[in-house]
């Protein structure tokens, strides 16, 4: 029996506007399930909801009806600290624009998650070391984002979102700001996670290419999935 990671139930998300007539309806009643182990991509035209979908799935939102639950906790109903530790401890994310920051070194970089959760140093290094190595950067650990490539820093945005082990690692449009390579080199990385270490993953994306890497695609219109 697989082992169910994130469920979400019958969810809607409602933007109000200035009158009744104006509010937007993102998603409707939408379910879905991943299970451990699962490569999923989820794709749709600009406004199909995509993006809303997967910011209630990680917690940067929060559905109008439904509930998420991920590894057996519901999240929709925490507090905003609740939600700040489980998102540390549990989900990995990835930016399409990396979101590292410029003043620290790319292992420094990767290491926040550990130093956040007050991980000891010999430990810190010890999966550092690994976590990089594993995405061939471990030569680029001192450099600082500004000094590498854009894959390079992509890399090591997966390899921050990993280094805690999440439960799952969402990635929003992880290749939109790569060229062709270095979007090559970042789908392999994903699908190495997903064979060698069974790493849970859901990506959004508009990219074919992307998609292609997924055990799965789910296609969604209208805050609907088809």
């Amino acid at each position: 029996m697989n082992l169910c990671v994130v469920e979400a139930n019958n969810l809607v998300k409602i933007y109000e506007g200035d009158s009744e007539t104006s509010s937007t309806k993102a998603l409707r009643n939408l379910s879905l399930k991943v299970n451990k182990g699962d490569f999923i991509g989820i794709m749709g035209p600009s406004g199909s909801g995509k993006t809303t979908l997967l910011n209630i799935l990680n917690a940067i939102d929060k559905p109008t009806y439904g509930w998420v639950k991920i590894s057996g906790h519901i999240i929709s109903h925490m507090s905003r600290d609740q939600l700040a530790e489980f998102r540390r401890k549990l989900i990995g994310f990835v930016f399409q624009d990396f979101n590292l920051l410029d003043s620290l070194t790319l292992k420094e970089n990767i290491m926040l998650p550990l130093i956040m959760d007050g991980r000891s140093a010999e430990e810190m290094e010890a999966k550092a070391k690994s976590i990089m190595a594993l995405f061939n950067i471990y030569d680029l650990a001192n450099k600082y984002p500004y000094n590498v490539s854009g894959g390079q820093q992509q890399r090591a945005a997966v390899a921050r979102a990993i280094i805690n082990d999440p439960d799952i690692i969402f990635a929003d449009e992880p290749t939109g700001n790569l060229d062709s390579r270095s979007a090559k080199d970042i789908m392999n990385c994903f699908k190495k996670m997903n064979e060698e270490r069974n790493s849970t993953i859901l990506i959004v994306t508009h990219d074919p290419f992307t998609a292609s890497y997924c055990n799965k695609v789910i296609f969604i219109q209208d805050g609907c999935l088809f």
